[in-house]
C-alpha cells in the first residue's frame, strides 16, 4: 500500500493526534508538579492508556522532554516574532524585555525547560533547539538596532533578562518586584554598552 494512500494518511494523523494528547497530558503533569513530576507510568494513567503504548510514541522520558522543548521553543519564537510598539530602539528593547519576562513567568516549567538546565542527562535535539537559536539571532538583531553588537554584551543581555526572571519567580511569584525593574535595568544596560569607557572589561580576556 502506498504511503500516500488515504489509509496511510489516516494512520499518520491518528499517530500525530495520539502524540499531541500525550504531550498535553505531560504539560499538565509538569505544570502541576514541576518537571521532575513527569513519569511514564503517571503520564499513561493521565492519558488513559498504558505505559507500553506511551513507548510506542516516545522512546524514552527524554524523548518526551525533547518534544515538550520543541513545543516550548516554537511558542517562544511565535511570541518573539510579534511586533512591539516603540518609537526608538531603546523603547523596543524595553518592550521585548517585558514580553520575555511575561512569557517566562506565565509558565514556570516551560521557562525552566527552555532556559535552565534542570533535567539531568537531557539535551534537546538540534531540531527542537532550532527555534531557540533563531530567537537568540533575533535578540542580536534588536540589540544591533540599538547600536549594541559586542558578543559579551549579548551575553550580558541574556544574563540580565533571565536574572530578573529568576528573581521574580523565586522570590515574588505572584507580584512584580523584579518585573517592574525592567525599564530601569534596560536603560542601565544600554547606557553601559554605549559608553566606551564603561563598556571595556575591567579584566580583558
Amino acid at each position: 500500500m502506498s504511503k500516500d494512500s488515504p489509509q496511510a494518511s489516516w494512520r499518520e494523523i491518528r499517530r500525530q493526534n495520539a502524540r499531541a494528547d500525550l504531550l498535553a497530558a505531560a504539560w499538565d503533569l509538569v505544570r502541576e508538579g514541576g518537571l521532575g513530576a513527569l513519569s511514564l507510568r503517571e503520564l499513561a494513567r493521565r492519558a488513559g492508556t498504558t505505559t507500553p503504548t506511551v513507548y510506542a510514541y516516545f522512546a524514552s522520558k527524554n524523548d518526551i522532554f525533547d518534544a515538550l522543548f520543541a513545543e516550548a521553543a516554537a511558542s517562544f519564537e511565535r511570541t518573539n516574532a510579534r511586533p512591539v510598539i516603540g518609537e526608538s530602539p531603546d523603547e523596543r528593547l524595553i518592550a521585548h524585555a517585558r514580553r520575555f519576562a511575561a512569557f517566562c513567568t506565565s509558565d514556570v516549567p516551560r521557562y525552566q525547560l527552555l532556559f535552565q538546565h534542570v533535567i539531568p542527562g537531557f539535551t534537546p535535539s538540534a531540531e527542537a533547539f532550532a527555534p531557540a537559536i533563531r530567537g537568540l539571532d533575533a535578540a542580536r538583531r534588536r540589540l544591533a538596532d540599538a547600536e549594541i553588537s559586542q558578543p559579551r554584551h549579548v551575553d550580558l543581555w541574556t544574563a540580565l533578562l533571565t536574572g530578573l526572571v529568576d528573581q521574580q519567580i523565586s522570590n515574588d511569584p505572584d507580584g512584580d518586584r523584579w518585573s517592574r525593574l525592567i525599564e530601569e535595568a534596560v536603560l542601565m544596560f544600554v547606557t553601559h554598552c554605549r559608553d566606551p569607557a564603561r563598556s571595556r572589561p575591567i579584566h580583558p580576556g
